[in-house]
This record gives C-alpha cells, sequence and structure tokens, in this order.
C-alpha cells in the first residue's frame, strides 16, 4: 500500500473518532484516496447530493439535451469480453465486471448534467468528472452497517420486465453472487450479518428508456474495532464486490487485462461523513473530462452464461443520462 494512501486510511479513523464531517473519494485500484472537509468542499466548488434525487435546479429545465454517443464496435467490445469468457472457463473467476470508456457529446457542462440530472447519488468535480449513481456501498447508521448490492437490469418497457430480470438465469446467478461476495465482505468488519431485502426492483427513469434494476439489503452490527474507524472499514470493504466480481484478488488481475483503459476514480466509492453517521455510493454512470473530450464509462457482469451481444447492448443501454 502507498504510504500516501495509508495515511488517508488513519486520517479518515481520526476525523471520525472526532466526528468531523468530510467527503471522500477512493479510486479502484486504491491508489488515490482524496478527503475533503465541509470548507474545502464548497472552496473548491464540489457539489453533492446523496438520497435525495428530486433536486433538480429548475433553472437548468428548460434546456434541450442534445446527446450523442460513439460506443466502440462489437469486434472490438469483444478482445476483452473474449478474454474474460476465457478466464471464467478456466475457473479463475465466476463473475467479472467488464467495462468500458465510450467517447460522447453533449451540449451540457458536468455542472449542468449535474444540475439536471435525477438519482439517488450525485457529484460534480469541476473539470474532472460528474456521476449520477443509483448504487449504495455502505451506509453507517448508529453502528448498524448496510450495503445494497445492485446486480440485474432490463428495460421497463419489456412484458413481464420484472419477472423477466427475477428469474432470468444469468441474471439471476450474478444477483445471488454478489449478494453472497457482500454478505461475507460485510462479516469482516461486521457481526450478525442479514440479507434484510432480496432481488428488490426498483425504477429508473432516463430519457431515452425506462429500466428496472434488481437490489437486495445486507446489513450487520459493527465489530467493536471497527467503531468509528471509517478508514480501516473502507479499506477492508473497497474495491466494491458489484463493480468488481468474485473471487476478487484473481477477478481485479482479469479486468486489468481486458480493459484497455485504467479505471481511475470510475467504480471506486465515495461517501459523506456528517459526524455521526455515514452514506456512501459506488461511482458508477459515470463522465469525465479529458481536455475537451467527454466520455462515459459503462459496462456489465459477466458470467458464463453471458451472452456476446446481450452484454454489448447492455453496455450501450446504460449510457444515458437521467433527465426526465
Amino acid at each position: 500500500m502507498h504510504e500516501k494512501v495509508y495515511e488517508q486510511w488513519l486520517k479518515m479513523d481520526e476525523l471520525s473518532n472526532q466526528k468531523v464531517p468530510f467527503f471522500f473519494m477512493v479510486d479502484f485500484l486504491k491508489e488515490n484516496v482524496e478527503i475533503y472537509t465541509e470548507i474545502e468542499t464548497s472552496e473548491m466548488g464540489l457539489l453533492f447530493d446523496f438520497q435525495n434525487d428530486t433536486s433538480v435546479d429548475l433553472k437548468y429545465a428548460n434546456k434541450p439535451l442534445k446527446w450523442e454517443t460513439f460506443p466502440e464496435s462489437k469486434e472490438d467490445y469483444q478482445k476483452g469480453f473474449d478474454i474474460v469468457q476465457k478466464n471464467i472457463n478456466l475457473g479463475n473467476s465466476y463473475l467479472v465486471n467488464y467495462t468500458k470508456k465510450t467517447p460522447i457529446k453533449t451540449n451540457l457542462s458536468l455542472e449542468e448534467i449535474y444540475k439536471l440530472t435525477r438519482a439517488k447519488y450525485k457529484v460534480c468535480i469541476p473539470n474532472r468528472f460528474v456521476f449520477f449513481s443509483p448504487e449504495t456501498f455502505i451506509e453507517i447508521i448508529d453502528n448498524k452497517i448496510y450495503t445494497h448490492p445492485m446486480k440485474g437490469t432490463i428495460d421497463a418497457s419489456i412484458e413481464n420486465a420484472a419477472e423477466v430480470v427475477k428469474n432470468d438465469i444469468k441474471e439471476k446467478a450474478e444477483h445471488y453472487t454478489v449478494v453472497d461476495l457482500l454478505r461475507n465482505d460485510l462479516s469482516m468488519v461486521a457481526d450478525n450479518v442479514n440479507v434484510d431485502d432480496f432481488q428488490r426492483i426498483d425504477l429508473l427513469k432516463t430519457k431515452q428508456k425506462d429500466l428496472l434494476t434488481m437490489s437486495s439489503e445486507i446489513s450487520g452490527t459493527i465489530k467493536p474495532e471497527y467503531q468509528n474507524n471509517i478508514g480501516k472499514i473502507l479499506n477492508t470493504l473497497s474495491p466494491a464486490g458489484s463493480i468488481l466480481g468474485a473471487p476478487k484478488p484473481k477477478t481485479l488481475e482479469i479486468i486489468l487485462e481486458a480493459e484497455s483503459q485504467p479505471r481511475g476514480f470510475y467504480s471506486g466509492v465515495c461517501g459523506w461523513f456528517d459526524g455521526k453517521n455515514l452514506d456512501s455510493c459506488v461511482m458508477i454512470r459515470f463522465i469525465e473530462k479529458e481536455g475537451k473530450d467527454l466520455f462515459f464509462r459503462s459496462g456489465g457482469g459477466i458470467t458464463h452464461r453471458s451472452n456476446l451481444d446481450s452484454e454489448y447492448q447492455e453496455m450501450k443501454n446504460k449510457i444515458y443520462v437521467p433527465i426526465y
């Protein structure tokens, strides 16, 4: 572990023990950890809004959305897909989250996208990235810890979509795998770990199409040695199992081989500690800025049952903005 990163985990423990509010971001590979106090977030113009998905800035509401995407060809997508499938067939992994970076063009700035989107978690770091994530990483409330793995997405217009996604063999296997993985992860930092809500269906609205997503809730009581040590908890649990796969260490190697672009902060975790409780999310549905260009990151879980055409389509389906 880099010394600087280790110091950042310790700083989080210190702040959470002192009950000082802070915002944090951890990149996918845990090579960069950024921490900002309340004053620092406002000084740098960092915008975030958690669990409050009706807050659209009406000042921007009438601006028409121009939105173009330039996904790579199916042949290019297949190169990494084949690497993933080969490893799954060899037994090196049973679930790999395979993601791509797609150039996009829009008439909106990162800040305008932030102001106009509706999502459970929204964050905008000026001139770097914006994301609008539907997925909780962990919540800590009064020494109870909760996680909500999200796996399984379907076009809501399909007949009986909720039943279809719940009973689809591939989606079901993926969901069971992630729930199992996160239940085991949570057991490292918590006792009495339970699955409280299994295969819940939620609606995601977008301008292009409505999607249904499948989630579960897992909870436990934080072990005494982890209480008030946010850094220690995050270091133990990240990266998030839902955007990595299982088993974690080998799957990470497969992702690094299959994906041609480093993820950076995409699919990392970020959150807000309010001095008492913590809320955090997985950084997905992510648009990043490089020079003048914008890129959208998306992907999905690959299992031995995955089909190239449907996975390629799912990666493209997720290139959307929740503006409606």
